[in-house]
């Protein structure tokens, strides 16, 4: 199988997200090879491990290979860095690349892999109903390799004689990602090989019962009379469960994006029965502003 020709980008100008790892070295090269996009390859150094420079270097080697422009930047974030932190340091600086350049979007290397961990993570966190989909291609992150395994990646780079470094950090079972990567996962594939099948079949049913459900969403959105404003009447009718799915999603499309399941209850709560002429306050940005009719999402600075 040919797995350049399995995955799908539109034509244009992208960022792609390298680290030096097995998975993205493998998409550059895919990226090299595909029809209709331009490259700058951007690469991140935590400044979590000693040896990181290692990985610039390689990256840096392959994207001259390629012919590609290449970009990176040093966080300097020091061991024991959390996870999220790292996430959000790296995003930040791809996005920054993305504006500098007029990119199209940010490709990353997320494989379906990535997918099972990243639902294990948010299910032992308690997540809803987006949690069990949440790595999905979205607002410009591009993540054309969903639909493959990590061993095909694998496979590929060997085929190709690609070279890569292994991130050591990745063995850290301190982290709960690691552990569902090296612990978890691999003894359901060996002990239920059903069940594993099974997980991966409920992520797939989840991304789609999500995009339906989202289009939804955002037809009642759609309705409102304002990006901001939500008819109260509206949320009051519908079952509470389906109006906690609209109050997350209005809050999402105006850029709040963080919030917990008891402030989404209260959100939702109060949009069907406070009085008007009150605020509620939900975090340092945001607070929803209560008239007879409608609620309006504002800035509580």
């Amino acid at each position: 199988m040919n797995i350049v020709k399995t995955i799908k980008i539109a034509p244009g100008h992208y960022v792609a997200a390298i680290s030096g790892g097995v998975d993205s070295m493998a998409l550059l090269d895919m990226l090299y090879q595909y029809p209709g996009i331009t490259i700058t390859v951007a690469h991140f150094d935590h400044g979590i491990r000693e040896n990181s420079r290692i990985d610039r270097r390689l990256v840096e080697k392959a994207a001259r290979a390629y012919k590609m422009p290449f970009v990176y930047n040093e966080g300097n974030l020091g061991a024991g860095t959390s996870e999220d932190a790292a996430r959000q340091a790296r995003y930040k600086f791809l996005r920054s690349i993305q504006k500098d350049t007029n990119a199209d979007g940010i490709i990353t290397a997320h494989h379906m892999d990535d997918v099972l961990e990243t639902a294990t993570h948010n299910i032992l966190r308690g997540t809803g109903r987006k949690g069990m989909s949440s790595l999905k291609s979205v607002d410009g992150i591009i993540r054309p390799l969903l639909h493959l395994p990590k061993q095909h990646l694998i496979d590929y780079a060997n085929a190709n004689n690609l070279q890569w470094n292994e991130d050591t950090t990745n063995a850290d079972l301190n982290f709960r990602r690691n552990y569902i990567r090296h612990m978890i996962l691999p003894r359901i594939r060996e002990l239920a090989p059903d069940k594993f099948e099974e997980l991966k079949r409920i992520t797939r049913r989840q991304a789609e019962l999500n995009e339906a459900i989202d289009k939804r969403l955002h037809t009642i959105l759609h309705v409102q009379p304002s990006t901001k404003t939500l008819r109260r009447y509206d949320v009051a009718m519908l079952p509470h469960a389906v109006a906690r799915e609209l109050v997350g999603e209005w809050l999402r499309v105006n850029g709040k994006r963080e919030f917990s399941k008891k402030n989404l209850e209260k959100a939702t709560t109060a949009l069907k029965t406070a009085r008007p002429d009150t605020t509620l306050v939900l975090d340092k940005n945001f607070a929803i502003a209560f008239g007879k009719k409608h609620a309006k999402l504002v800035t509580s600075k």
